[in-house]
């Protein structure tokens, strides 16, 4: 049996690999290891869902499991990732609980449980989590002992409140067409960009529990590009079901993705004196560009493994101030312990505001080369780049390409296959060293 626990939490089709039973003993399980720290009275723990269907089911069954051993749950309802993340801090709990799939379409779900203060855990965390899951039930209270179960009516606001705090300056004046995914945004970013000033197009923010990311939000970027053109608006942000991403359209209906983002927030937390060491993290799957337009600024990049959390823990073990991925899960920890798409973009509107220049004039500085991405069946991905031809292809990719360009070679996290990626001046030459590689690679099946 492989490990509960993936990169993001344990994840899978609801009521089949996430079923209720296992979301009570997950609840449970959290509730005894990270219920018994505080040594309070009454412990408690925040709880939280993105709209999709199966997590009312799901929410029902993580605080069951809560309130069987002796934790109070408190609700927060249909909040984004990351607001769930700030109310276990904000509430002082004990711990806490995001029900979401995040960007996955509709029939999966997720559970995601933050420790205190509202940070992701860690693997030693996990491991003993999964330990109890297998282990069932313990003793368990009764009368009084048994966990309540209270709605937390000014979660929202809350939120509202600690996002807007990030403002640097007011947006008003600017227009903003923002795509919710029909998810957990769909109530928030429209409220956070106009309390910071902002004009507001809301699209795909009537969620109906089966519609989140139904052809909308971060990952299909049509229906926001083509809103942004018709209604003539300055930029248009797109968020995920769980709204922990952001990524941009300018004016001109062209995609800005995390690393342009990453770019200018980079550039403008360096006006700012805010970038500490002067150092962004990043993963490795960023675009040379990106480490093009740093270098250009003398701003240090630190790489880590694909995965948010490798990007958080680089964050806390260096204390930078700013990281994030391609996709457009940004984090800047004085404002948050896990990306958060809303605070993405205003602060992405701010440094518009400030400057009074288009976002396709911030973007400028990253010029993303051309990528190509080739991915190929193994029958063992632990041990394919060891082997002597393709050892021999890469090194001869490598010296095609000089500074010009790079490859990279992944085993992927949850399938037999190594990701072949190479970046270059152009497409033609990137699709050539790509193919070459990916023979290379294939010949060893």
């Amino acid at each position: 049996m492989g490990r509960l626990f993936g990169t993001d939490g344990v994840r899978g089709v609801a009521n089949q690999d996430l079923t209720a039973e296992l979301a009570m003993a997950l609840g449970s399980a959290a509730a005894r290891r990270l219920g018994s720290v505080g040594g309070r009275a009454r412990r408690v723990a925040v709880v939280g869902r993105d709209p999709r269907a199966s997590g009312e089911m799901l929410e029902a069954a993580v605080i069951a499991g809560i309130a069987s051993e002796g934790v109070d749950a408190l609700r927060v309802g249909v909040l984004p990732t990351p607001a769930v993340a700030y109310l276990a801090g904000a509430y002082d709990a004990d711990f806490g609980v995001m029900i979401s799939a995040s960007h996955n379409p509709m029939p999966d779900n997720g559970i995601k449980i933050f420790g205190p203060g509202g940070h992701k855990l860690d693997d030693a965390a996990e491991d003993r989590i999964e330990e109890l899951v297998h282990q069932g039930p313990g003793h368990r209270p009764t009368g009084a002992g048994i966990g309540r179960v209270v709605d937390a009516e000014d979660a929202l606001d809350r939120y509202l409140r600690h996002v807007g705090k990030a403002v640097t300056t007011r947006l008003d004046g600017l227009s903003v067409v923002v795509d919710c995914a029909h998810g957990a945004a769909s109530a928030a970013a429209p409220r956070a960009y106009r309390a910071a000033g902002a004009n507001v197009i809301a699209i795909n923010a009537e969620p109906n529990g089966l519609n989140i990311n139904e052809a909308c939000g971060s990952t299909h970027m049509g229906a926001l590009q083509a809103a942004v053109v018709a209604h003539g608006a300055d930029l248009g942000l797109a968020h995920d079901g769980d709204a922990d991403r952001c990524l941009a359209v300018d004016a001109d209906g062209q995609i800005i993705d995390g690393d342009a983002i990453m770019v200018i927030l980079a550039l403008a937390m360096q006006d700012a004196g805010e970038l500490a060491s002067n150092t962004l993290v990043t993963t490795v799957m960023s675009n040379l560009g990106l480490h093009l337009a740093m270098r250009a600024a003398g701003i240090d990049v630190r790489t880590t493994g694909v995965g948010d959390r490798y990007v958080l823990e680089e964050l806390r073990a260096g204390e930078y101030s700013l990281g994030g991925e391609q996709s457009g899960h940004i984090v800047m920890p004085a404002f948050g312990t896990t990306g958060d798409g809303i605070l993405t973009g205003l602060r992405l509107m701010s440094r518009m505001a400030h400057t009074h220049a288009s976002l396709a004039a911030l973007a400028e500085p990253m010029q993303t080369l051309p990528q190509v991405l080739i991915n190929v069946q193994v029958a063992d991905k632990a041990t394919v780049a060891e082997a002597p031809s393709v050892r021999t292809a890469v090194a001869e990719a490598e010296r095609a390409l000089g500074d010009s360009g790079r490859i990279l070679l992944r085993p992927s996290g949850t399938e037999q296959v190594v990701r072949v990626m190479v970046e270059a001046a152009d497409e033609d030459t990137a699709r050539r060293l790509a193919v070459r590689v990916a023979d290379s690679v294939s010949e060893q099946s």
